[in-house]
């Protein structure tokens, strides 16, 4: 998500973009971004502000969103709602727990069958 949100906020025209690593996060294996914008007072800027801001928010709600967090799903859901003709948070398909439960069972039947 850090590499996403990097390559959308430079996209969008941030002043300074940075994806580097995580430092003292876990043991140093993660992968960090950030962004810091010039502001100017112009129309240009602001135009990157609303673009960026609501881009870097939303890639937040969205990997939640896709971990299946109910909050960030409703954020999700309303945030597409509420943006029909612009950028869009897919929304992760919930199958039913019991097909899920009879697929696994079926599963280890089946590899059981052959021992």
């Amino acid at each position: 998500m850090a590499t996403h949100c990097f390559a959308g906020n430079a996209a969008r025209g941030m002043s300074l973009v940075a994806l580097h690593n995580g430092g003292g996060t876990g043991i140093g294996k993660a992968v960090n971004g950030g962004f810091g914008l010039v502001l100017d007072g112009s129309q240009r800027v602001d135009n990157i502000i609303r673009s960026a801001m609501s881009w870097d928010v939303m890639g937040g709600v969205a990997r939640r969103n896709w971990a299946r967090n109910q909050n960030a799903m409703e954020v999700a859901i309303t945030y597409n709602l509420e943006n029909s003709n612009k950028d869009q948070v897919t929304i992760p398909f919930l199958p039913d727990n019991r097909l899920l439960d009879k697929a696994v069972a079926n599963c280890f039947n089946t590899a059981n069958a052959h021992n």
